[in-house]
This record gives structure tokens, sequence and C-alpha cells, in this order.
């Protein structure tokens, strides 16, 4: 199941104009995927690159018990799209 805090919802709206509700569609299509190790968050993130609605999306979730609780979710720049391109032609 996909969750979300409900602020941080309203907040990635305003900031990325991207919904939280349909993410999961992203898994319906190959990803990459690698671990955000950037800070110490106390939980393990996972950045995810993807496709949702044609567009290549960046989405950074966690896992909660079974759920996947999403933290983000905006395009990706185009350094991402490059990375995307070429981990999917490998």
């Amino acid at each position: 199941m996909i969750a979300w805090d409900e602020n941080k919802w309203q907040r990635n709206i305003r900031e990325h104009g991207l919904d939280f509700v349909g993410c999961d569609s992203v898994f319906d299509c190959p990803v990459v995927v690698w671990d955000d190790d950037r800070n110490a968050y106390g939980e393990l993130r996972i950045n995810l690159l993807g496709f949702l609605n044609g567009v290549v999306v960046h989405l950074t979730y966690t896992e909660r018990g079974d759920d996947l609780h999403v933290i983000s979710l905006r395009k990706a720049e185009k350094h991402e799209i490059r990375y995307f391109a070429q981990e999917l032609s490998k």
C-alpha cells in the first residue's frame, strides 16, 4: 500500500505540481532504484527514477511495515534522465 503524510502531500503539490495519488503506477514500468545515504534520516530512504504518465520522475520513499511511504515526487532533472536512460540500456 502507498501512504504519505498529508502535509507533505500538499507541499509536494505546491512545490512540484505532482500529486502522490496514483504514483504507484511508476512501478508498472522499468525503474532505477538506489539508496539515499546522503544524510542520517533515521530510516532507509530509497530514490527511484521511472515513468509516470509518460514523464520521467524522481520518487523518494521509505518502507514502513508493508507500506511504501512517499516522501517526495518531482519531475526528473536532465542529468537524472540521462542516468535513467544509461541504466536502462545496460
